[in-house]
């Protein structure tokens, strides 16, 4: 059985590895993209579970790939996370994401909250 993908789309290496993990642990095959319009193009690829999106890139703002996201139809089930550092930025994109979190994102949380999001949760 393939895991699921789920998309860390994160600039910081340090939180893109750390994001990386707690998906992991929640039973998901990860992939790093620190590039905005590299995630564009990946996503144009490929049908993750979940993105895990922060919102300040090189390249492309995760605003520009929320919009790509909510556009393409294929993209209609992934699940989309975000993570920044901005509350007031992100409380006014609440309702384009199932989750936001305001970093520093605790580790516990985010595997936690993930694995409910996983395709294969079973309650």
């Amino acid at each position: 059985m393939n895991k699921a993908l789920a998309l860390v789309v994160e600039d910081s290496y340090h939180l893109a590895e750390l994001f990386a993990h707690a998906l992991t642990e929640a039973g998901f095959e990860t992939e790093i993209i620190d590039d905005g319009l590299a995630a564009l193009e990946r996503l144009r690829e490929v049908i993750p579970a979940i993105v895990l999106l922060d919102l300040n890139l090189p390249g492309a703002s995760g605003e520009t790939i929320l919009r790509y996201m909510h556009g393409d139809a294929r993209l209609a089930q992934t699940r989309t996370l975000i993570a920044t550092a901005n509350g007031t930025h992100a409380s006014q994109l609440d309702d384009s994401a199932d989750l936001v979190f305001i970093k520093p994102v605790a580790y516990r949380q985010l595997r936690d909250l993930s694995s409910r999001l996983h395709p294969n949760y079973q309650v």
